[in-house]
């Protein structure tokens, strides 16, 4: 069987607990035989051998011979073959009605009834696949229903403990900033499977997998396993597959019945277990608490899609199989290029609260990014293209596909969705009005083969155009320089070019007024016009010549060399990348 994901219940295979347990709470046959007391019995399987897995629920002792209507499944039927039947007819019907109740094994004592076990009780244990053992030896019954009981309830209580695990890491998750998508996750990986929240209609929130894409058994994929679900509920099969564990969500409305939302786990990649079961129980419980808060299922949305959105840029979603897993997220374009677009927000004057919702922060910074995924959604409705929207919370970005019918329409699209995301920040965090606008970035439309890359492309082109002049969007190729030089931040030769290139100017505006570098900036801007840098900078041209001599004193460099303005160029604009 497959191995558990990380978790609290790591300890042994899916589905079993440790020391050759069945599933959780239960014992199997062969550790029931293993146990002194029936050891003591000399015990020897003479059918079924391969059964011994079988989960042992309860032992129950007894000599009547209508014993099988008296049993539930599951148990360990203790007997001395009293009431078997001496005929072979009546010894076979014994044991059909056994195995057809369920129980997990029959042992008998041999010496008060039977020196060997009749062929035909042999037979039809056999035939039936029920787990046969014979006993040697006497043992007092008593001591063996103790001791397996003892170990049925010790296995219980470890079902317990590691359950109670999960929800002590779950809430630990809340306490420290994370919400619904981190307790998910957690819990996924736990179960070893994909988990879903759905509302109580059957729409996705939130789909959570077992590991990172790049790492989850083959056909695991949350999104894959989702769509096959779905088609199984539009077959009329309403019910999720057997062995799945559902936890509903209370809180939906008044009286004590009402969900809000229902949580599934499929056991897709190994067998779900009572612990998963109760553990699901009690995080569905954990998860009301967090679902009270308001436009929550609106932010669970926009994550999930932003999850999606982020594995496509990393190349952890296939393109063959990116759009049906995008149709699963409400995403159904054209047959025309889809055009990656994202926004990034910047790092200054942030309403209180807001942030990448790292450990430690609180229940406001999720209240606002809920009231952000709410207006970004209404104001994207207006801008007449299928759009998928995700937000990605550690990153502080939006990611966005949008459904072109062209690429004609690129430019014009893309002007009225930045113009959506703006007026969205606006209305969402007010509080942030005289804040420098976020940074929108809109890629090179193309196809799913393509788009994932230029996802990321953008995303990091975001990330480069920070300080730049706002306008309402930028053309990722115009920022190619700039993501270049963002890509070398953190190597030292680049901080060491700015100091040799302007440093002696970057010096002299610490300590002296008025400042020189806007004066090389809006020269360079205007490729060396003098006149119009003089108009731009409000001076007139005998200062501006006073400035520039000044400023190639200072550097020692021809101001109209073309290389030594290719060097200043680049150098100003590393600066932004190296403070």
């Amino acid at each position: 069987m497959a191995p558990h994901g990380p978790g609290p219940d790591a300890s042994g295979p899916q589905g079993q607990g440790p020391h050759g347990s069945g599933p959780q709470g239960t014992i199997t046959v062969a550790r029931a035989l293993e146990l002194p007391a029936l050891r003591r019995g000399l015990p020897e399987v003479v059918a079924a051998e391969d059964g011994l897995d079988r989960p042992v629920r309860w032992v129950h002792a007894g000599e009547a011979p209508n014993i099988a209507s008296l049993l539930k499944g599951g148990e360990l039927l203790l007997t001395q073959g009293l009431g078997v039947g001496p005929r072979a007819a009546e010894q076979r019907a014994f044991v059909r009605r056994l195995a057809e109740r369920g129980i997990a094994a029959l042992v008998v004592e041999l010496g008060s009834r039977f020196t060997t076990l009749p062929a035909a009780v042999v037979d039809t244990a056999r035939s039936h696949g029920l787990p046969l053992v014979q006993l040697h030896r006497e043992v007092p019954f008593v001591a063996v229903t103790e001791e397996i009981h003892t170990e049925i309830v010790n296995e219980h209580y470890a079902v317990l403990r590691r359950a109670e695990a999960v929800h002590r890491e779950c809430t630990g998750v809340l306490l420290r900033g994370g919400g619904v998508p981190e307790i998910l996750r957690l819990f996924a990986r736990f179960a070893g499977n994909p988990v879903f929240l759905e509302s109580p209609e059957g729409q996705l929130w939130y789909a959570a997998g077992s590991g990172p894409g790049d790492s989850r058994p083959v056909g695991t994929d949350p999104l894959q396993v989702w769509e096959g679900l779905r088609a199984r509920r539009a077959d009329r099969r309403p019910e999720p597959p057997a062995g799945s564990v559902v936890a509903d969500v209370p809180g939906g409305g008044p009286g004590p019945g009402a969900v809000r939302a229902r949580l599934t786990v499929l056991p897709v990649a190994g067998p779900l277990a009572p612990v998963h079961r109760l553990a699901a129980e009690r995080t569905a419980d954990l998860l009301a608490v967090v679902l009270l808060r308001a436009r929550q299922e609106e932010e669970l949305t926009a994550r999930g899609r932003g999850d999606f959105l982020a594995d496509l840029a990393e190349g952890r979603v296939a393109p063959a199989d990116a759009p049906a897993q995008a149709r699963v997220l409400g995403f159904r374009p054209g047959e025309g290029p889809l055009l990656p677009v994202v926004m990034r927000l910047t790092d200054l004057a942030d309403p209180p609260g807001l942030g990448p919702l790292e450990p430690g922060q609180g229940p406001g910074a999720r209240e606002s990014w809920a009231a952000l995924a709410h207006a970004l959604r209404e104001e994207l409705a207006g801008v007449g293209a299928p759009v998928l929207l995700g937000v990605r919370l550690p990153e502080r970005r939006v990611p966005l596909l949008v459904g072109l019918r062209d690429a004609a329409e690129r430019g014009a699209v893309a002007e009225r969705v930045a113009a959506a995301l703006r007026a969205g920040v606006e209305r969402a965090w007010p509080e942030r009005a005289g804040a420098r606008p976020p940074v929108v970035v809109a890629g090179l439309p193309g196809g799913w083969d393509a788009v994932g890359s230029e996802l990321r492309h953008a995303a990091q082109a975001a990330s480069a155009a920070r300080g730049l002049t706002d306008r309402p969007w930028h053309d990722v190729r115009s920022l190619d320089v700039d993501l270049l030089l963002w890509r070398l931040r953190e190597h030292g030769d680049l901080a060491a070019f700015v100091d040799r290139v302007i440093g002696p100017l970057l010096a002299h505006d610490r300590a002296a007024r008025p400042p020189l570098v806007p004066t090389l900036e809006a020269y360079l801007r205007h490729a060396g016009r003098k006149a119009e840098t003089a108009r731009a900078l409000h001076l007139n041209r005998q200062t501006l010549y006073d400035r520039l001599a000044r400023i190639g004193r200072l550097l020692g460099s021809d101001l109209e060399d073309p290389q030594t303005v290719l060097a200043l160029s680049l150098a100003l604009q590393a600066r932004r990348h190296v403070r």
